[in-house]
């Protein structure tokens, strides 16, 4: 491994993913320096955290010589989660003994976009099996650590992402959110997650997943990374089943302009009656007067959903299709699943899906389509909705527990992230931002939510409170 300055280490450190492509671009830097520097990161952070759990060194160095130096993220070292997304040569095994062998044998589309904006893969990070959980436990690869306190959560799915991202082993990193998975671990190492609208980002070769339940984006550490990487990976590829409307100019440029008098809504209280952390309210609440003090219309607005009808009916969806999953990977394993190649709670999950009729799985798709059309009706009146992205502070490791065989208690605990959901169902776009910290140091995410199709305005007031509540130089001591 190559040695490297400690000024370009620092440097690597405290940039975001277009400072360090601006470096690239502007010959300050080498794309193999910056490689070179990730690689240094991850071998003096990682043996602590366990965020990085496929270290492809070979792979960057490689594609670092070949790097468009006039691409929006230039040589910027990347990690890929450890779920679904295919790079070619990687593996893919999300985080399942069934798949511990799989290696990817070509790109999916995302993945071809990522590439063309010129991010070099050093990594694939940390998920949690098939992305179940709202932690980073998988029996596989083992516990992710949160890097503000040892024996907390990170998050998860995307808990790898998050933790190397906060850190600085990479700047910018792939997350994916099927019910919280970009925000909630956002939210809990404290760095900027957007789960953007349905059908923002084309799932190709798939053709849909959970009925639009399923979205794909990043981690950062600043807006306006997050904006740029959007513009480098969104859209939809002809005959794709969701197209959200395109704005006619880059969302970077969108993020940079400040609105103004935004009618916004924000709440408190939890949908499915539970109760919330003080310091987590007490955050929102600072958020809200923040926003007045930026001249914007804040009124208070609790949301009408019954959130445990919604959620068994979700759950009870993705269930059927996650079943549906394992019968393809099936033909591709060679012999059929069983309960010795995957962790109880995904055999659960299996089973349920199984004995679930094709009537009742279309009628919960029905329902959850009408949910969603009751969610939008009830914020179409906001420009941006408010929550608290989680109602608790980081749990502590072992709370969400994938060896559960009780898969209605298991899922019960996912009441944390009561506020995550309903926007998966919706399709709206929601945003975590790192807008407060608990007594004890801990991250605590607010959420924002937006227009169907208009991360724009979420990004623009996202923009705006980074420099209102501005979180760059809060990070976890090293």
């Amino acid at each position: 491994m190559a040695a490297i300055s400690r000024s370009l280490l620092e440097t690597y450190r405290d940039s975001d993913a277009l400072g360090l492509a601006g470096l690239v671009k502007r010959g300050e830097v080498a794309p193999a320096e910056l490689v070179e520097a990730a690689i240094t990161m991850i071998e003096r952070l990682n043996p602590s955290l366990n965020a990085v759990v496929h270290r492809l060194y070979d792979m960057a160095r490689s594609q670092a010589a070949t790097v468009d130096k006039s691409a929006p993220f230039a040589g910027v070292p990347y990690l890929l989660k450890e779920l679904a997304s295919s790079w070619k040569g990687a593996p893919l095994t999300n985080s399942c003994f069934y798949l511990k062998d799989f290696v990817a044998d070509s790109d999916s589309e995302v993945v071809r976009r990522i590439k063309a904006a010129g991010l070099v893969l050093v990594g694939k990070s940390n998920a949690p099996e098939n992305g179940w959980s709202i932690t980073t436990e998988p029996k596989l690869y083992g516990t992710t650590e949160n890097p503000w306190k040892q024996g907390i959560t990170p998050g998860g799915s995307s808990g790898g992402a998050a933790a190397a991202v906060v850190t600085g082993m990479v700047p910018i990193a792939e997350a994916s959110d099927g019910a919280g998975s970009i925000r909630v671990p956002a939210s809990c190492c404290g760095i900027v997650g957007l789960k953007p609208s349905r059908g923002r980002v084309s799932l190709a070769p798939y053709g849909d997943y959970w009925y639009g339940g399923a979205y794909f984006l990043c981690c950062s550490r600043t807006v306006r990374d997050t904006a740029a990487y959007l513009d480098a990976v969104a859209g939809a590829l002809p005959g794709d089943a969701y197209t959200p409307p395109v704005p006619a100019e880059s969302w970077l440029n969108l993020s940079a302009r400040a609105p103004k008098n935004l009618r916004i809504g924000f709440t408190v209280t939890p949908p499915n009656g539970a109760a919330i952390d003080p310091e987590v309210k007490q955050a929102v609440l600072s958020t809200v007067g923040a926003l007045e003090h930026l001249r914007h219309d804040v009124e208070e607005h609790d949301m009408p959903l019954d959130a445990d009808a919604a959620w068994k009916t979700y759950t009870d969806m993705t269930n059927v299709q996650t079943a549906a999953t394992f019968g393809f990977l099936e033909t591709l394993v060679g012999r059929p699943v069983t309960p010795k190649d995957v962790e109880p709670v995904t055999w659960a999950v299996i089973e349920s899906g199984r004995a679930t009729s094709g009537i009742k799985h279309i009628s919960d798709v029905e329902q959850l389509r009408l949910i969603g059309r009751d969610i939008v009706g009830d914020l179409n009146p906001y420009d941006i909705f408010i929550t608290p992205t989680l109602t608790q502070l980081p749990r502590p490791l072992g709370y969400y527990d994938m060896s559960e065989t009780d898969l209605d208690r298991y899922n019960a605990k996912w009441g944390d992230a009561v506020f995550n959901f309903p926007f998966n169902i919706s399709g709206l776009p929601a945003i975590s931002l790192p807008l407060g910290h608990s007594a004890a140091g801990l991250p605590i995410g607010i959420q924002l939510v937006g227009r169907y199709g208009d991360e724009a305005t979420v990004l623009a007031l996202s923009t705006q409170l980074e420099g209102e509540m501005p979180w760059k130089d809060r990070r976890p001591a090293p």
